[in-house]
């Protein structure tokens, strides 16, 4: 599995990132013996990120992936484990007193003594302007205590990276984590590529199947995309099918074509996940994607190309 390095942090990532969240039966019902065996399988095939939070079934996640992690036993050094703060089951909580009170409640859930990076989730829900001037400097001083290594910031909304990230002093902030914006469909993320690299920042890529549009079976009931998105999307799919290709394995290794980008996290919750996934990397590293496929499926999404959704974003 390829390692690549992560803005100025001196971390090296795997690739294929390991998304914990299904590990919080957010998907359907996943037993402790299945986690630690799909966590023991992405270490032997070379997987060493691993991103949760306290959102993700309503702290399931982080509870079931601390579980494996003791049970797989690689020694902590090995691996490096993203968790995030200020999203949770109750809702939205961005104030210095919870984010703190969050990371030991974090590292009891993970059954760990640190996280290497500790992210806010979702800021576009809160306050901007709290997250740059109460959030940040709290978490400032969990680097500190060395309860956190690093510091992060996620969302939907490319604008409130460089919002925060113009208010911040230089190397305040690490790493950024964005989804649903470097994919087949939609590229929006590598326009703000050359600015994260002036910041010296690390960038996180989620979702690049966003959010099931790139799939065979089609997105939730929920997803906020556009009929015409969606429509085009299941066209592209229907194409590949016939092909006998699979448009989420394309989409995957489409996203991990760049460079750039640190990691491609993909949520798993089985053994047969984690090997598809990394099966995908590993033939993208040794030459093998479908070039023409890959094509023709990029025409049939050229015009509904970077169409995205509205998520509400709160300055102050």
């Amino acid at each position: 599995m390829e390692l690549r390095p992560l803005g100025n942090t001196g971390l090296k990532l795997s690739c294929v990132g390991f998304g914990a969240s299904p590990l919080g039966s957010v998907f359907g019902p996943v037993s402790d013996e299945e986690a630690i065996d799909t966590v023991r399988e992405a270490f032997k095939l070379g997987i060493n990120f691993f991103d949760t939070s306290p959102y993700y079934g309503g702290t399931l996640s982080e509870k079931v992936l601390g579980k494996a992690l003791k049970a797989v036993g690689v020694p902590r050094n090995e691996y490096i484990v993203s968790t995030k703060c200020g999203r949770y089951k109750e809702g939205f909580d961005f104030s210095a007193e919870r984010v703190t009170r969050s990371i030991d409640e974090s590292l009891e859930r993970l059954q760990m003594e640190y996280v290497d990076i500790l992210q806010c989730h979702d800021i576009e829900f809160g306050s901007l302007d709290q997250i740059i001037n109460e959030t940040i400097p709290a978490l400032q001083k969990l680097k500190e205590t060395g309860k956190i290594r690093f510091i992060g910031i996620t969302g939907l909304p490319l604008e409130i990276f460089t919002y925060v990230l113009d208010r911040v002093p230089l190397g305040t902030v690490d790493v950024i984590l964005s989804y649903c914006h470097y994919g087949i469909n939609d590229t929006t993320l590598e326009d703000l590529i050359p600015y994260l690299k002036n910041k010296g920042v690390g960038v996180i890529s989620a979702s690049p199947l966003s959010m099931g549009l790139l799939t065979e079976s089609g997105p939730p009931e929920w997803h906020p995309a556009s009929a015409e998105l969606q429509a085009a999307c299941q066209t592209a799919a229907a194409f590949c099918n016939k092909k006998g290709k699979n448009i989420s394995k394309l989409a995957l290794q489409y996203s991990l074509c760049n460079k750039d980008i640190s990691t491609i996290l993909v949520g798993m919750k089985s053994v047969e996940q984690v090997q598809v996934n990394v099966a995908a990397a590993t033939e993208l590293a040794q030459g093998q994607i479908d070039e023409q496929t890959l094509a023709e499926v990029e025409e049939i999404l050229k015009p509904v190309k970077n169409q995205t959704w509205p998520s509400g974003i709160q300055k102050s």
